[in-house]
């Protein structure tokens, strides 16, 4: 298959808002025998594969058989849904668990986590350097510049676990420098960042166009299987609508035991990117968890703490609404 030459125009997704579809079966009641207490619920999500259950959930009519009309709102990035779940725009999001875990704790907004959404595998989350660069090990990244979609979030922290590892500090002011993940290839290109941290399917069709290779993988050693994201909502939604979520965690329970088949993740890429059939089919894929483990969550947060993105302890067990 050929590849364009730009990741850009390979990667420029699309995310249109969708209800969900209905499925042959009547809408499911909870244990008290009530459907939802808020039928029609809007859904922020990002066009990426982590979010490729969501997608699978609407197409199979899973939400409807649960009695939900699911509406999809797109995110530049997963700190959109936290502005956005507090202000009422949202009703339940999708998002890293750094940046909602960080939110929660500075008192910014108080969360609930409902559905797990990601978990690392190896090849889902790398560090990247241009074919010719010098820099052959972690270690040689002292004192370079590394680019990252956002600071002070997922992808600094695994990173700086990463060189920790490898003896080498890294500052979270100095050492890394923001560009948004379609643009990692020109950074490179053009050397304005030394390496560059990608998720998949950057990292694919980067080493594709341009020849750029993995440096370090970031699913290894104190970071393998690492939590990513979830889906989050307010403790004041969850209050007033456990039924609701209830419905809504059946739903993507259902669809991530889907995506345990690959060939249904490889089929859904399509429907809500440009990422064709074929490179998905190639693309490394990470784990969809179909129910949320409080000591696996806890792993982000405790790494959170030990990198200066949390002053006290968090308790995830307290944010986490058990499935029924």
């Amino acid at each position: 298959m050929r590849l364009r030459s730009s990741v850009v125009g390979i990667l420029t997704l699309a995310l249109v808002a969708v209800t969900g579809c209905g499925g042959a079966e009547g809408p499911a009641r909870d244990a008290g025998g009530s459907g939802p207490e808020k039928v029609q619920i809007n859904i922020g999500t990002i066009p990426v594969l982590d979010t490729a259950p969501l997608q699978i959930a609407l197409e199979k009519g899973l939400f409807r058989k649960q009695g939900l009309e699911v509406k999809l709102s797109m995110l530049a990035g997963g700190a959109e849904a936290v502005p956005k779940l507090k202000g009422g725009s949202l009703d339940v999001s999708f998002g890293n668990y750094v940046s909602f875990f960080s939110a929660h704790a500075k008192g910014v907004i108080d969360l609930k986590i409902v559905s797990d959404g990601f978990q690392s595998a190896p090849g889902t989350h790398t560090i990247m350097v241009a074919k010719d660069s010098p820099i052959r090990t972690v270690a040689d990244l002292k004192g370079r510049t590394i680019a990252v979609n956002t600071k002070r979030n997922i992808a600094t922290m695994l990173t700086r676990v990463a060189a920790k590892a490898h003896n080498i500090e890294l500052d979270e002011d100095k050492s890394f420098v923001e560009f948004p993940f379609p643009e990692m290839e020109s950074v490179l290109k053009a050397g304005t960042a030394d390496a560059v941290v990608v998720v998949e399917p950057f990292g694919t069709l980067i080493g594709r166009s341009i020849g750029a290779r993995v440096l370090w993988d970031l699913s290894q050693g104190p970071t393998a299987d690492f939590p990513i994201a979830g889906y989050a909502v307010t403790s004041e939604f969850a209050k007033a609508n456990p039924s609701t979520v209830a419905a809504f965690q059946r739903a993507m329970a259902e669809a991530k035991a889907l995506a345990a088949d690959r060939a249904n993740v490889i089929a859904a890429i399509p429907k809500y990117t440009k990422i064709t059939e074929d490179t998905a089919a190639d693309l490394a894929f990470g784990i969809f968890p179909t129910t949320l483990n409080a000591t696996s969550l806890q792993r982000v947060t405790d790494t959170m703490r030990e990198s200066g993105l949390l002053d006290e302890t968090l308790n995830v067990q307290d944010l986490i609404v058990a499935g029924t």
